[in-house]
């Protein structure tokens, strides 16, 4: 038997774009209304999920009230923590750190931000939280509010990309993509 996970990025937030990481701003109104568009006609589900940093974690309390679904908090699905480089934009950090920006994206399990979280341990984190729902929810369908970089993790591991291509995955805010988690681990993205 499988899972069937439905993914669904938070939407924009009120200090805007830049690596959120593990700041926990909140979601503007137009941040609400992409998320709400992306589970329209989506589902059923049997249960909620999500990160508990509030940009996903609120959406995720209202939507699991109006479809009466249970929800769980996972922090192991909380966004990679990008260190001294947390709320800056890419063009701030071309002017103050071109090169390891550089790096970072051209192989980002082989370049860690300063101060912040290794790739490999975030996915090492990520995997074993969906492992986690894989044992307790085999057969059942989930939704999963998350993050750009958990989306692009699955995402990149379910597509077969090399690791060099994780930051290539475009995942916009309130993107909402299936996949299915077989018995074994292995990930697929459904139609």
């Amino acid at each position: 038997m499988t899972l069937h996970l439905d993914l669904l990025r938070h939407g924009e937030t009120e200090l805007g774009g830049g690596l959120r990481g593990s700041l926990d701003d909140r979601l503007t109104e137009l941040g609400w209304q992409q998320m709400h568009e992306g589970v329209r006609e989506r589902g059923p589900w049997d249960l909620v999920v999500s990160s508990p940093l509030q940009r996903c974690a609120r959406f995720a309390e209202v939507l699991a009230a109006q479809l009466q679904l249970p929800l769980a908090l996972e922090r192991n699905l909380q966004e990679l923590h990008f260190g001294a480089w947390e709320g800056q934009s890419a063009a701030a950090l071309m002017e103050t750190d071109a090169e390891g920006l550089g790096r970072f994206w051209s192989d980002p399990y082989g370049f860690t931000p300063p101060e912040g979280e290794p790739v490999a341990a975030f996915s090492q984190r990520v995997l074993a939280a969906i492992d986690g729902l894989l044992q307790a929810h085999v057969g059942r369908r989930v939704l999963l509010i998350s993050h750009g970089g958990v989306m692009r993790l699955l995402l990149a591991r379910a597509r077969g990309l090399p690791r060099e291509q994780l930051l290539n995955v475009e995942v916009r805010h309130g993107a909402l993509f299936s996949l299915s988690v077989a018995a074994d681990g292995q990930l697929s993205e459904e139609g």
